[in-house]
């Protein structure tokens, strides 16, 4: 279902690549709701750091409501750092005189928030961009290339599509929003196929998979399965160009919302080994034009682009 990937979250690459625009009223408008906390959603570090070196007012306010926010959370991470390192010091005093469970718990519980707790301090600070800065989950936010009004843009959507029109529950009744099946085009997806395509340049997904089926065997009797998490990439290396639906949700007193969603398939042979039972859409690039203004009326040529999609071998690997 390409639960996670890891993406182009530098809107530059897409304005270089095709000659788009950025859509920088948007980018605004989420950066400031999110440093006054009213936007709770995840932006990608890669995203962030977009913006590092402005080259326009716009882009300087955006820079520095990125670091208004990472202030904001700093403080917030020290106030639980400072909180967690005087929970191990009182659970070890406590087990120089007694070894409790309670203390023992409370030891363990305090010195895995530490590590989390440092570790996200250490992602603020950090400058050097590290592949895991450039990945996505549901619900974070992500540069989309989109057509409108006979223009190519660029424009930053949540990853979990929310139907123009559908209350605002659907995110919860269907969180699989952000995987549109190909199958389901002509029907959940009706709203947006042949209305509002979108692209989004992808390096590698990642998958939720049995370990048995992994390791391709039957699990014994009484025997229990584990999940593991794959990372799959195409072996020539390519930059995947994955066909989206998107959607502009609007309701009286909310902030509008633009979201979307990645287009899935059945999948190859070696994904199919490796236990996962969709891919997600790679369509060629002579194909893109066409994809991003789509005929409603003539939906079979949609449908012949996602099926002259680009079939790369796709080597995984378990996700660190």
């Amino acid at each position: 279902m390409c639960y996670s990937a890891q993406i182009e979250a530098d809107y530059k690459k897409y304005v270089k690549m095709f000659g788009a625009h950025m859509d920088i009223g948007e980018f605004a408008r989420l950066y400031f709701e999110r440093a006054e906390g009213r936007l709770k959603a995840r932006f990608p570090k890669a995203m962030d750091d977009a913006f590092a070196n402005p080259q326009s007012d716009d882009e300087a306010e955006i820079k520095q409501l990125i670091g208004q926010y990472n202030t904001v959370q700093s403080k917030g991470l020290e106030e639980e750092l400072f909180k967690q390192r005087a929970r191990l010091v009182a659970a070890e005093k406590t087990l120089q005189t007694k070894t409790t469970k309670s203390a023992s718990e409370s030891k363990r519980i305090a010195a895995n928030k530490i590590q989390d707790v440092l570790g996200r301090i250490d992602d603020i600070r950090r400058t050097e961009l590290l592949a895991r800065d450039s990945r996505i989950f549901p619900g974070n936010y992500a540069p989309v290339l989109i057509q409108e009004n006979g223009q190519l843009v660029v424009r930053p959507m949540r990853y979990q599509c929310r139907i123009a029109g559908k209350p605002a529950s659907y995110d919860f009744k269907y969180p699989g929003t952000y995987n549109a099946r190909l199958d389901s085009l002509g029907g959940f997806w009706k709203p947006l196929f042949g209305y509002s395509h979108g692209l989004l340049i992808v390096d590698s997904f990642y998958e939720n998979v049995k370990k048995s089926k992994m390791e391709g065997r039957v699990l014994a009797e009484g025997e229990g399965d584990e999940n593991v998490i794959l990372q799959f990439t195409p072996r020539d290396g390519s930059r995947m160009l994955v066909a989206c639906v998107w959607s502009k949700w609007t309701a009286l007193g909310e902030p509008d919302l633009y979201s979307f969603a990645a287009i899935t398939d059945e999948p190859p042979p070696e994904v199919a080994a490796a236990g996962h039972d969709r891919c997600i859409v790679y369509i060629k690039p002579e194909n893109v034009a066409a994809w991003l203004n789509p005929n409603p009326e003539d939906l079979a040529a949609q449908y012949a682009i996602l099926d002259d999609k680009v079939r790369p071998y796709y080597e995984h690997i378990l996700a660190a």
